[in-house]
């Protein structure tokens, strides 16, 4: 693996080390957050559910009317040579496509080329000491816009979420909206129910539809376990079975406290272990969804 001084990064159609990769000041990301972003994990050198990481990516830009700027074909090979390239095992690609580079106003050109950036991070998922030792969560008001079914680039919200959990000895933020827990800063929440109901929160605009919620959910259907897509809330959480949140860059992660509160016996829960252990399976292409 390269050192991050000799990380290559993907920039508007050229792969450049990482200290030769710049963005004009009057791009529509840096002044606007007029953006989307994509993470894929990778595991074994290979791309982690990537076909869902990019129609969901093609969605987004759809939903902010940004020109796609490739096709699925042409966003893989950028992966797969970024993989190549910093000698990737274990880690993810980011992705991020904002509008363009245009003098500041609010109304945009109608021809604007979008700037794309891609880079890979290396990071220990599989053999996480968080995913181990179980995390310990807090839960914050909701204060995001309202078209949060987009992954835009727009995430002070979240970064000043994840910020007063880090302060407070946490790893990870729920966001509380009406008394009922809409997602993490980064994450999909899930709650297991004392006779074994695995309960998460139907997708609407409320949510990032996220990848990893998904290709659980289908592992555990397949495992005969009831799910059910219901709105829950702090009380009902710190009173479940189990707690574990799931994202690209973590897969499955058991939750053992909610706002100081112990979850069960204060220790990550079997199934919630049995869900990890089956999403490794089916990231190394050992199991299908």
């Amino acid at each position: 693996m390269p050192d991050a001084a000799d990380r290559i990064v993907f920039l508007n159609g050229a792969y450049v080390p990482l200290a030769d990769a710049n963005i004009s000041i009057m791009d529509r990301g840096f002044l606007f957050a007029d953006g989307i972003y994509e993470v894929s994990a990778v595991l074994d050198g290979k791309l982690v559910d990537n076909d869902a990481h990019l129609a969901r990516l093609k969605r987004s830009l759809a939903e902010l009317r940004i020109a796609e700027p490739y096709s699925s074909a042409d966003w893989i090979g950028i992966e797969e040579e970024l993989i190549r390239r910093n000698s990737l095992t274990e880690g993810v690609i980011y992705i991020e496509v904002t509008r363009g580079v245009a003098e500041r106003d609010f109304v945009y050109p109608p021809d604007l080329r979008p700037t794309v950036v891609a880079f890979t991070q290396v990071k220990a998922i599989v053999a996480s000491p968080l995913s181990n030792r179980g995390a310990k969560l807090i839960t914050l008001p909701d204060l995001r816009w309202a078209r949060r079914d987009i992954k835009s680039v727009a995430l002070l919200a979240q970064v000043l979420a994840k910020q007063t959990a880090a302060e407070a000895g946490a790893a990870e933020a729920w966001m509380v909206e009406d008394g009922f827990v809409t997602e993490g800063g980064s994450s999909t929440a899930f709650i297991i129910t004392q006779d074994m109901r695995i309960i998460t929160r139907p997708l609407s605009t409320a949510i990032l539809p996220g990848i990893t919620r998904l290709a659980v959910m289908r592992l555990a259907a397949r495992e005969n376990l009831t799910i059910d897509e219901r709105p829950f809330s702090v009380v009902e959480a710190k009173a479940a079975a189990e707690v574990f949140y799931t994202s690209a860059s973590n897969f499955v992660v058991p939750v053992i406290s909610v706002d100081g509160d112990p979850i069960g016996n204060g220790q990550p829960g079997p199934l919630t272990r049995q869900l990890r252990d089956i999403y490794i399976d089916f990231a190394r292409g050992e199991e299908s969804p």
